[in-house]
Parts: C-alpha cells; sequence; structure tokens
C-alpha cells in the first residue's frame, strides 16, 4: 500500500510539473503570438499610410500627364498651323517676287 501511494504521489508530482512547464511554454508562445502580431499590425498600417501616399502621388502624376497630353496636343496642332501658314507666306512671298521681277522688266523695258 505504501509503495502504491508513493508511485501515485510521484505520478501526480511529475504530471503537475509536466502541466506547470506546459503552461508556461504555450504562454510565452501566446505572448510572442501577440508580440507578432501586434508588429505585423502596426507594420500594416504603415504600408497602408505609405500606400495611400503613393496613390495620391500617382494619381497627381496621371492628373499632370493628361495635361501635358492635352498641351502637347495644342502644341501639335499650333504646329500644324504655323506649317500651313508658312507654306501660304512662301507662296505669297514667290508671287511678290515674281511680280517684283515682272516690274523691274517693265521698268528696264521703259528706260
Amino acid at each position: 500500500m505504501l509503495f502504491v501511494n508513493w508511485v501515485l504521489y510521484t505520478f501526480f508530482i511529475c504530471l503537475s510539473i509536466y502541466l506547470v512547464v506546459m503552461v508556461f511554454y504555450y504562454r510565452t508562445l501566446l505572448n510572442k503570438e501577440h508580440a507578432s502580431r501586434d508588429y505585423i499590425k502596426n507594420h500594416l498600417s504603415d504600408s497602408e499610410v505609405i500606400i495611400r501616399k503613393l496613390q495620391v502621388q500617382l494619381q497627381r502624376s496621371l492628373g499632370n500627364i493628361d495635361i501635358l497630353t492635352d498641351e502637347l496636343n495644342k502644341v501639335k496642332v499650333d504646329s500644324a498651323n504655323l506649317r500651313t501658314r508658312n507654306s501660304q507666306y512662301r507662296l505669297e512671298n514667290d508671287k511678290l517676287r515674281q511680280r517684283i521681277k515682272e516690274l523691274e522688266g517693265k521698268i528696264e523695258a521703259l528706260l
């Protein structure tokens, strides 16, 4: 009987020690998990803020690109108009030179 009591007490003591160790072990794991989760939450929050800032910058850049595209199209139209006007001025200039030559020829004929 004494031996059975000793075995039971030893078993319960060992079981108690094992359970206490396991409680501390799982509590440590839980604390690490909480710390990891908090770190990830903070990191995700920071990442979200950075992503929002980059989105705003991207939207501004896209708006600037739209404005620049509009300006480029206006400049293209102006350039085409200037080319047309330049060719018209050249034709007029050639006509005027021809008229000057005709008049110089008439003046020489009169002299």
